[in-house]
């Protein structure tokens, strides 16, 4: 059973789909609870945000694994934080009978990783999309990007161009490797720094409808 604390905002009626959006780094589960109403309006979706597990001594929030270099996480921390969020989409997944076709997995800076990580993981169950905002596919000892067989896999990433914390550079290799693999991606960048960008929102909002549609 995974020990995530999370919060939810369930669809109008019987939900079409499932949405799981991971906050970054220093934030809570309430970080993107209310991206949720904007990205989808029309409530179809079933929406979940997981708070991370993790605390750092002199850092805010909560964390999905310590950062000793931007792109590459420490694979202790991060092996734990993907178990216990592979549980907790496991166990979304069984509560709300959304399968794992219907869901998109997307997130912000460090949820973007997490994103990935459960999105394109050998384990894991193919998702319908990965939404990430800001983010990038890590290289970590023990894990490794799967995408010979998620062909069916869609992707919106969206990433600015001054980012301090990610250099843009982070979402083009993720566009490269991706659609390397076969994998259909929407893609996006724009002068903003390390935030989502307004400009941006549009554009997945009408992804993700049509990824759920």
């Amino acid at each position: 059973m995974s020990p995530l604390v999370f919060e939810e905002r369930p669809a109008r009626g019987e939900p079409e789909g499932l949405l799981v959006l991971h906050h970054g780094r220093g934030a809570d589960e309430r970080d993107l609870l209310a991206l949720a109403d904007v990205l989808d309006p029309q409530r179809r979706l079933h929406v979940a945000t997981p708070r991370a597990p993790l605390t750092l001594p002199g850092w805010p929030g909560y964390h999905w694994y310590v950062v000793p270099r931007v792109g590459y996480p420490d694979p202790d921390t991060f092996h734990a934080a993907y178990g216990e969020l592979a549980a907790f989409h496991d166990e979304l997944w069984q509560r709300t009978g959304v399968a794992p076709e219907r869901t998109v997995l997307g997130g912000f800076s460090m949820g973007s990783v997490m994103s990935y990580s459960l999105g394109l993981g050998a384990d894991r169950p193919v998702p319908a999309g990965i939404l990430a905002f800001s983010g990038f596919v890590p290289v970590v000892d023990g894990w490794e990007p799967q995408l010979a067989e998620r062909q069916s896999v869609r992707a919106f990433i969206a990433h600015g161009r001054r980012d301090p914390i990610m250099a843009v550079d982070f979402a083009r290799r993720a566009r490269g490797l991706l659609e390397g693999g076969g994998l259909d991606v929407e893609y996006h960048e724009s002068d903003a720094g390390h935030h989502i960008d307004p400009a941006h929102v549009a554009a997945a909002v009408d992804w993700l409808a049509g990824v759920l549609s």
